[in-house]
């Protein structure tokens, strides 16, 4: 029985992909179909997302579907292909960088550093190239979180080498000065440094570069949000309503700058008692879910008040290093999912097909 490339694209067109949420015509990850008269089948699938857990499952469900169409013989061929996508304004993205996620919180002491080198570590687990850049310069954490220290290298005397643990590239600030050094700069200086963290770091074929951003939404996140090519954004918040009052004013200031929000993570959720396990919402219950219905942003997961979690990034090995397939990492590894499902489903860049017009004196 010969099948025709028309009844196979069909048949994809009612396939679902687990991570992407749309069917992969649509979602454009169908990259051909080659048929022959004997009834074999071959569909070529390329996932815009981390796929290292995925690959093997996807291929099991598209050569299934296939096959109820009566092929006698079908083959998905799936890789993982994660392409820039489009970015705010009039930005470009930027060289080695596909995609820059802002991770924000409106206050400090939400965990949204913790979530963030977590969740970078999510995304290189399941088979990214990930970078993190820890744009807190006043409270640079990464570099204890990441176990990451030295400072960063030139070649060329002109641009910076990241630092490497874990897996990750890294830069911060942290870095740069001792730990119990003061960043006494105003928002000016402060702004302008991070924008040469970002610019001049040699990031290396990234896929994703998580930026750890700082608290608020003052001079240094006006000036990221509207001056860096960033993909999306991500609030971090706790179920207080005081962290939901600020967290409200980061996802609008987002908005304003025409960045897409990728979503809302619910950090410090619930704590069970280790002991007799009962579960407290220390924080309140609900609030991001509350948030995300008001104004419409995806729900990303709820993280737990953990000692493990807190222990984990105070010794330099996060939980996603430390142990990817626990209760803990587990969730990280779930919301890192759902946002490079997120960025998938976004438009293509075509900043690097426009022309570039020079002006020169002859």
């Amino acid at each position: 029985m010969t099948i025709s490339t028309a009844q196979v694209e069909e048949r994809l067109r009612q396939l679902v992909d687990p991570v992407v949420g749309e069917d992969y015509v649509s979602a454009r990850m169908l990259k051909g179909i080659e048929t022959d008269d004997a009834g074999g089948v071959t569909v070529h699938i390329e996932l815009g997302y981390p796929a290292r857990f995925h690959i093997e499952s996807v291929k099991a469900a598209v050569e299934a579907a296939v096959k109820e169409l009566g092929a006698e013989r079908v083959t998905a061929d799936v890789k993982q292909n994660i392409i820039a996508h489009k970015v705010q304004g009039t930005q470009r993205v930027m060289p080695g960088v596909k995609n820059i996620i802002a991770v924000s919180s409106g206050k400090g002491g939400v965990g949204k550093s913790t979530v963030s080198a977590n969740l970078a570590l999510a995304l290189a687990h399941e088979g990214a190239r990930v970078g993190v850049l820890d744009a807190d310069v006043y409270g640079p954490s990464q570099p204890t979180m990441l176990g990451c220290h030295g400072q960063p290298m030139t070649v060329d005397g002109k641009t910076m080498e990241p630092l490497e643990a874990h897996g990750l590239q890294i830069n911060s600030v942290g870095f740069m000065v001792d730990e119990d050094e003061p960043m006494i700069w105003r928002g000016p200086m402060a702004s302008g440094a991070l924008q040469q963290l970002l610019t001049l770091t040699n990031w290396h074929d990234l896929d994703y570069l998580v930026v750890d951003m700082p608290p608020g939404t003052g001079d240094i996140q006006l000036t990221i949000s509207q001056s860096s090519p960033l993909t999306g954004a991500v609030v971090v918040t706790t179920p207080q309503d005081i962290a939901l009052i600020d967290a409200k004013k980061g996802l609008k200031m987002f908005e304003k700058v025409n960045v897409p929000l990728l979503g809302i993570v619910e950090n410090m959720s619930v704590f069970i008692c280790p002991c007799c396990g009962q579960v407290e919402h220390i924080f309140g219950e609900g609030g991001a879910k509350r948030m995300s219905e008001q104004y419409g942003v995806p729900f990303l997961g709820e993280l737990p008040l953990s000692a493990s979690i807190r222990e984990a990034a105070d010794s330099g090995n996060p939980t996603v290093a430390a142990d990817p397939d626990g209760t803990a990492g587990k969730m990280y590894r779930d919301i890192a999912m759902k946002i490079a499902g997120a960025v998938a489903r976004l438009g293509k860049d075509y900043s690097a097909r426009m022309p570039t017009i020079s002006v020169k004196n002859d």
